[in-house]
């Protein structure tokens, strides 16, 4: 519980207005329990317009745009290779994202884009919270295009909650089929979206199309399908409440700069009716803004009340912010009631002091300073990062092999990889050891040639006459361009 002082009406008010004690509940267990709890009923959102639901929509959609349509744009690599921009080849272990080729050897390259990420959000809660949670998640995009389908069948609020528990009538029942049916169509589309994500879009839309597809992808995207039903259909607000992590780490991360939703209560309380407001205000008496019309509840998608509160379920969507603007509006009264507004600014509200933007400050620019250093060091890695690779591995069963002559013979198992579009041809010797290096299938002294884009496994065995254990270390030369490859193993003699 976090307590402090409110003084009804604005900052300085009378003695009459004596400062009264509101509990402020940052605990989103215990404000979510008092919001859609027992006797509550569920969490039906009320639709609402305005800045921030146009906001809302533009990200909807560029959202809903993007991951749709990604899988069909074209990217020419040269022949051979596959024209989809965007593309996770398992088959033959490439990742494709425009000009950029990840090969397995390269993950790590993916977990750096993790940690950027991480460090992207990080950024991102510093200056406004959850906000990634309240615009791009995609459990709140799919939740909101789910909802918006349902408002459109089923009627808004009032005629949902109206509907909730009457018998069931034709009508009815054609809503409900109605609705599913939309919501069924949505999830196949978008499981068999991120399948196309996996191969070639168009061909596998044209299996889809035919019913040539695989057993292997309907059931992905039935997978896929079937995940979406549910998480946006049915858990909704419980996904972001209680599946996701995030809201936890937002309690470890929580920032009072940081532009949340926040409700500014010296200017609101006490609440009381717009008629009633007015006669005060007419009398010299105090009088908050708030009416309590509960329209920022009716329209919260988690069902929180952020009256009570800095709530660390709030995905700081900011529709709540519309719905009280537009009730700010029509009575006449100052917006921002409930706004994106720091902690701190509120704190600053009620002594009466100015309110200070702190946007900039120590742990921005050092996140900031942290995404821009991992992004710069993951570009230079990315752009001088060699076209050819090697790997190899130690046989393990058995790890040597004693010969009848007294020699000892290890056998190694190499893979060289050429990630340029041109053939190229290796030169394989191993250095560190006394040993003779044999090449199983191939001629001895002629160089392995490697296609564009491909890989070559070799079969080596190192032969020494001392058995002497040691590292050893396999080097790959190219023929014309004089490029080197080299990796360390260990040679076993005992």
């Amino acid at each position: 519980m976090l307590h402090t002082p409110l003084v009804h009406g604005q900052p300085g008010g009378t003695a009459a207005a004596r400062p009264k004690k509101v509990a402020l509940d940052i605990s989103h267990a215990r404000s979510r329990a008092r919001g859609i709890g027992a006797g509550a009923g569920p969490v039906v959102p009320q639709s609402v317009t305005g800045r921030i639901r146009r906001i809302k929509w533009a990200m909807l959609w560029f959202c809903l745009g993007v991951y749709y349509l990604l899988p069909f744009l074209r990217w020419d690599r040269g022949l051979g290779e596959p024209n989809q921009a965007v593309l996770l080849d398992f088959e033959h272990g490439r990742l494709y994202a425009f000009f950029i080729e990840i090969w397995p050897q390269d993950l790590y390259y993916l977990t750096g884009l993790l940690v950027l990420a991480a460090a992207v959000l990080i950024l991102a809660n510093a200056v406004a919270g959850r906000v990634w949670c309240g615009f791009a998640c995609p459990q709140t995009v799919w939740t909101d295009l789910f909802l918006t389908v349902e408002r459109w069948i089923e009627g808004d609020r009032r005629e949902r909650l109206k509907k909730l528990g009457a018998p069931l009538t034709a009508r009815r029942l054609v809503e409900i089929g109605a609705k599913h049916a939309a919501w069924i169509g949505i999830s196949i589309a978008t499981g068999g979206a991120l399948v196309f994500y996996f191969a070639d879009a168009p061909t596998l839309l044209l299996q889809f199309a035919r019913g040539e597809a695989s057993l292997f992808a309907w059931v992905w995207v039935a997978i896929f399908a079937g995940t979406t039903y549910g998480l946006a259909g049915f858990a909704r607000e419980q996904v972001c409440t209680f599946m996701c992590p995030w809201p936890r780490l937002q309690g470890a991360i929580w920032d009072p700069e940081a532009f949340t939703v926040n409700y500014r209560d010296y200017r609101g309380e006490e609440r009381m009716s717009a008629k009633k407001a007015a006669e005060h205000r007419a009398n010299g008496k105090p009088a908050g803004d708030c009416v309590d019309c509960n329209l920022c509840v009716a329209v919260c998608p988690i069902g929180i009340d952020i009256r009570q509160g800095p709530n660390f379920a709030c995905i700081n969507c900011g529709l709540c912010v519309d719905a009280c603007d537009g009730v700010m509006t029509k009575l006449d009264r100052p917006r921002g009631l409930i706004d994106f507004e720091t902690w701190r600014n509120i704190e600053r509200g009620r002594r009466g002091e100015a309110r200070v933007s702190r946007l900039v400050r120590p742990k921005t620019i050092g996140a900031a300073a942290a995404c821009i250093a991992l992004a710069a060091g993951m570009a230079t890695a990315f752009a001088l990062r060699a076209d050819g690779a090697m790997s190899v591995e130690h046989d393990r069963n058995p790890r040597f092999v004693t010969l009848s002559d007294g020699s000892v013979r290890n056998a190694y198992t190499i893979k060289l990889f050429n990630k340029s579009g041109v053939p190229r041809a290796f030169a394989l010797k191993a250095e560190g050891v006394d040993a003779r290096l044999e090449l199983l299938g191939g001629e001895p002294g002629r160089p392995i040639a490697v296609e564009p884009n491909n890989s070559t496994a070799l079969r080596v065995t190192l032969t020494a006459a001392a058995a002497k254990a040691g590292p050893v270390r396999f080097v790959a030369e190219d023929t014309d361009r004089g490029e080197r490859f080299t990796i360390t193993d260990r040679f076993i003699a005992n």
